[in-house]
């Protein structure tokens, strides 16, 4: 599935706003929830004894794509692949060979 098909379906299950601006507040509130579940599976795994499961990454992965698709909805005139066309292009820019730790340390913050 490309990002502009699942955008489309993601889409249409997004709740009525009043503005642009309070759409990417509940983008970015869900963004910062559901990266704070994602956080929990692996701390209840590391340091509680949990089994460390795919099924609830992906389950809360699925919860952060959805609030990103919603904060680009809300960022009118973009398109998902524009979004990531342009991350591609500016880690391209950063890292033409790959990863480089040299690189990323003279980066500084």
């Amino acid at each position: 599935m490309q990002l502009n098909d699942y955008h489309a379906a993601a889409m249409r299950t997004k709740a009525d706003y009043d503005t642009p601006h309070d759409q990417l507040l509940c983008a970015v509130l869900g963004l910062v929830g559901e990266s704070g579940e994602l956080a929990e599976v692996l701390k209840k795994a590391r340091y509680q004894g949990h089994d460390l499961s795919t099924d609830k990454l992906v389950n809360e992965l699925g919860d952060v794509l959805w609030y990103w698709h919603l904060a680009v909805d809300a960022i009118e005139y973009i398109s998902p692949d524009t979004v990531a066309r342009m991350n591609i292009d500016k880690l391209r820019a950063r890292y033409p060979e790959g990863f480089d730790s040299e690189r990323s340390r003279s980066r500084g913050s």
